[in-house]
């Protein structure tokens, strides 16, 4: 009687054991939608001088769908480089983002088509490039205006073969 009660007070302890470990790996691993995007550093020629930025890069359907919805702060110099790999007519809305945006529409080359300043928080309005263009990069609402950053202007990132 006593070995079944051993065994069965060790069953118990091992099955415990078990829900744990997996309770700490699920609360370690980044949940559905939660995983990091790749970063890496941009610069813009502005005329300011070099504007350096930590750009998150949404290179996929689902990273560019999420974009910077729900996001409730961003860095200074920080942004979102949305990437489609090639060029196209490209349009953006702010549906679920509270956050101001300035989008920088870039050719494939680099150079900035076109600057949208200050997308208004959760509008539905699309906000387009006028003309083809390889990439947009979202940045914080004003901060194109405060720098400097103007069509024209050349984005050095290694997507557009020139970067920093």
């Amino acid at each position: 009687m006593r070995r079944t009660q051993d065994m069965l007070e060790y069953a118990m302890r091992a099955l415990f054991a078990a829900f744990f470990a997996l309770a700490v790996l699920a609360a370690c691993s980044p949940g559905e939608g939660n995983n990091p995007l790749p970063a890496t550093h941009i610069v813009i020629d502005t005329a300011k001088g070099p504007a350096v930025f930590m750009v998150e890069m949404a290179n996929d359907d689902a990273a560019r769908k999420k974009g910077l919805m729900y996001r409730q702060q961003l860095a200074a110099d920080a942004g979102m480089l949305f990437d489609f790999h090639s060029e196209d007519y490209r349009s953006f809305w702010m549906k679920n983002t509270p956050l101001p945006l300035d989008m920088l529409f870039i050719r494939a080359d680099g150079t900035i088509s076109t600057v949208a300043p200050e997308a208004v928080p959760y509008s539905l309005e699309p906000v387009s490039s006028s003309e083809p263009v390889r990439a947009v990069l979202e940045i914080n609402g004003g901060r194109a205006a405060a720098l400097g950053i103007v069509p024209g202007g050349k984005v050095h990132a290694a997507i557009f073969g020139n970067g920093p």
